[in-house]
């Protein structure tokens, strides 16, 4: 049994093409931080999300506190 040439050359090309035309993986979403979920959760008109959007107003601004007190050291 003796196989063709041009019958081979078509299987590799037909091979190729389709390769070509799979469609790309959509790219991967990088998962949200604690802060940005609490972020997006404090937006939502749900019960209780006005106390998770204090509570990150708050701990920003103790943050910004503790930084500054950092700071006075140097």
């Amino acid at each position: 049994m003796r196989v063709r040439p041009f019958a081979v050359v078509a299987v590799i090309l037909l091979a190729c093409v389709l390769g070509a035309c799979a469609r790309p993986e959509p790219a991967a979403k990088a998962p949200l931080t604690e802060h940005q979920r609490d972020s997006v959760l404090a937006t939502e008109p749900i019960p209780g999300a006005g106390a998770v959007g204090g509570a990150l107003r708050a701990a920003e601004k103790e943050a910004g506190r503790a930084a500054g007190m950092d700071s006075l050291g140097r």
